[in-house]
C-alpha cells in the first residue's frame, strides 16, 4: 500500500484526524486517539502500524513481513508493523486498519463517541 492510498482510506473512516509527525509519519487518529502510522520515505518498505486484538497480535507477530511494532510493543501494546513482503495484502491491511480504528474508538468515552457517531453509541 503506498503512501495515497494509506491516507485515502484512513481518510474514509468515521470521525478520522490526520497529522504528519514522528520525523514524517503519517498519523491518523480517532477522537485523539491513534490507529495508524504510516511512514514511507528512504526505508524500502513502507511501516503501516496498526493496533490489534491480543489474538490477532499472536497470530500476526511472527508472519513474513510483520512485527510487534518497535517503541510500541515492548510496552505491552497490542500493535503490529507491516514492514516488508509478503506482508498482508492491502486489502486485509484495509481491514485491520478498520479494526484498529475500532478498537482505539473504544477507548474514548461514551459521550465522545456519541458526538462523533461511532460504536452506535
Amino acid at each position: 500500500m503506498d503512501c495515497e492510498s494509506y491516507n485515502d482510506f484512513c481518510k474514509s473512516l468515521p470521525a478520522t484526524t490526520h497529522v504528519v509527525q514522528w520525523r514524517g509519519s503519517h498519523v491518523w487518529k480517532v477522537g485523539g486517539k491513534v490507529f495508524g502510522i504510516g511512514r514511507w520515505g528512504a526505508m524500502k518498505y513502507a511501516g503501516i502500524t496498526f493496533k490489534v486484538s491480543e489474538i490477532a497480535y499472536e497470530l500476526l507477530k511472527d508472519q513474513p513481513g510483520l512485527r510487534p511494532a518497535p517503541y510500541l510493543a515492548p510496552r505491552g501494546m497490542k500493535w503490529i508493523q507491516h514492514y516488508a513482503d509478503p506482508g498482508l495484502s492491502d486489502d486485509d491491511l484495509k481491514l485491520y486498519l478498520q479494526e484498529s480504528h475500532r478498537l482505539a474508538s473504544l477507548n474514548l468515552t461514551k459521550k465522545l463517541q456519541r458526538e462523533l457517531g461511532l460504536n452506535g453509541a
